[in-house]
């Protein structure tokens, strides 16, 4: 990336000083050493002539820098993905609602919490990934309320109150709490009393198992999980055996399918 910053500055440089620089530099065939020597006397001699180029040019400077650390990001998440491959990795899916066929290649386990901002983003992620890739993934949506709001363990006991009922509705609660998250954080169970019943939830069953044993062993065992795994925050997935930590681009989460689709052909063969 500096280097490409540097280039970019000296072309910059030079169209901005044509007036300064000597006319040997300036012609057709002045070699780069002779123009590297006229813009580094340049430099020299008018210092903040950088600043002035920078700041005239600060969103192409910007952008130059936003893309080096995409690339650097990228290399870094491919090679850590490498080495998950190498590092098999388990989560229980039984009883578990989830879209995409059964038999697919490729399965992403999300370790989330409907409070969170990041989480929510990565939900509307989610849905364009599935709809790019299709029968080649199966998306499973896996419990880590966290403490720092009061609504994120009702949340998620109210969701897997609703799976234990019938997998679409509970799917249908999930989009409705994602799409109206800031009303979760406003008006709490008033709004997932709401969003259940609008998703067709059985209100009075739901009641019963929110306080019984099954919801809280499924939050427990997924929390169990997350901790095996070493999750910090959310949101947190597992595409097959690689990881991603955060609300990534879903180019970013394409590049992960691609890898894991991959490995999964190769382990056919």
């Amino acid at each position: 990336m500096l280097r490409t910053l540097f280039i970019a500055l000296l072309l910059a440089l030079a169209l901005a000083a044509t007036s300064v620089v000597p006319a040997p530099v300036q012609a057709a065939s002045a070699s780069n050493e002779e123009l590297k020597a006229a813009l580094r006397a340049l430099l020299k001699e008018n210092p903040e002539l950088i600043m002035e180029v920078l700041r005239d040019n600060s969103e192409t400077v910007l952008e130059i820098a936003q893309q080096g650390s995409n690339v650097r990001r990228k290399k870094a998440l491919i090679a850590q993905w490498q080495v998950d491959q190498t590092q098999p990795k388990k989560a229980n899916l039984e009883g578990r609602p989830m879209r995409g066929p059964a038999n697919a290649p490729v399965t992403i386990v999300a370790y989330s919490d409907f409070t969170c901002p990041y989480c929510q983003q990565a939900a509307g992620t989610m849905e364009l990934l599935m709809a790019n890739y299709k029968d080649k993934v199966r998306y499973v949506f896996k419990h880590m309320p966290l403490d720092s709001h009061d609504n994120a363990r009702l949340a998620s006991e109210y969701h897997v109150a609703a799976s234990l009922q019938d997998g679409k509705k509970a799917w249908a609660f999930y989009e409705a709490v994602f799409r109206d998250r800031e009303r979760l954080m406003s008006e709490g169970e008033a709004f997932l009393k709401k969003a259940a019943a609008e998703a067709g939830v059985d209100m009075k069953r739901l009641a019963q198992d929110i306080k019984g044993k099954k919801v809280k062993e499924i939050i427990e065992e997924d929390m169990a999980e997350a901790r095996a795994l070493n999750v910090q925050g959310t949101p947190y997935f597992l595409v097959n055996d690689l990881v991603i930590r955060g609300s990534l681009p879903l180019d970013l989460f394409s590049d992960a399918v691609d890898m894991a689709l991959e490995a999964a052909a190769k382990a056919k063969k």
